[in-house]
């Protein structure tokens, strides 16, 4: 029988990769993305394209606005994106947006009980990341036991597993896994605040991490910079 999985898709490099991941495998994979207020839509497009070439099924997008609570560089147009240097994880930056993967994997947990999966993908890494408490081994290992005793699935069924594939991984290593597979990163948008073309500032954190991965992994970067 065909295990379905559903996969958090934003259109980057590390959920892209984590897609990939799912597929070799062997996971039927249903790919859902979130049109939630951020700075620009240049991710949804990428997510949409991701799926199209590598996903099983059509791309589902759900539309929630956090940017009406803000709090977040990401979903308040009047916090700026940080672009003078990387934080290291040190502290939790302002691009982080409350809640977001605990909002995020509770609607995906909802989808997966509805079309039957038990496996959910997140792209979350805490090794080359900047520092969002919800990117951590223990988030991800807290959620999924709520997850088994807030769902059907969990209480009546075989359970939910939730997977973080690249949760001890450097961006190096993802880049090198995701180019085997077969990604075709110039599909994909790894910055906090890309131009409507879709097109990465290459300032911001979220960009020089991705810059740096493709250097360290010694490959050509197909990042389409402004």
């Amino acid at each position: 029988m065909t295990k379905k999985a559903v996969i958090l898709l934003s259109g980057g490099l590390d959920s892209a990769t984590c897609l990939a991941i799912a597929k070799s495998q062997g996971f039927e994979c249903y790919t859902l993305g979130f049109d939630y207020g951020q700075r620009h839509n240049a991710e949804l497009k990428a997510a949409m394209n991701v799926a199209q070439a590598m996903s099983d099924h059509p791309h589902k997008v759900i539309r929630l606005n956090l940017d009406a609570i803000g709090g977040s560089a990401l979903t308040d147009s009047s916090i700026d994106v940080p672009t003078d240097g990387m934080t290291g994880g040190a502290d939790i930056p302002v691009t982080y947006v409350p809640a977001r993967n605990t909002v995020f994997l509770s609607i995906a947990l909802g989808y997966a009980e509805v079309i039957g999966a038990n496996h959910l993908f997140i792209g979350a890494n805490a090794v080359d990341y900047s520092g969002y408490p919800d990117c951590r081994p223990q988030f991800i290992e807290a959620f999924e036991r709520l997850a088994n005793v807030a769902t059907k699935a969990g209480v009546e069924g075989p359970g939910i597993q939730i997977h973080a594939p690249l949760m001890q991984m450097s961006k190096g290593e993802i880049s090198r896994l995701g180019t085997e597979l077969g990604v075709d990163y110039s599909m994909t948008i790894t910055c906090y605040q890309a131009d409507d073309a879709g097109a990465a500032c290459g300032r911001c954190e979220a960009c020089q991490l991705r810059r740096q991965g493709f250097i360290d992994a010694n490959l050509p970067d197909p990042t389409n910079y402004q």
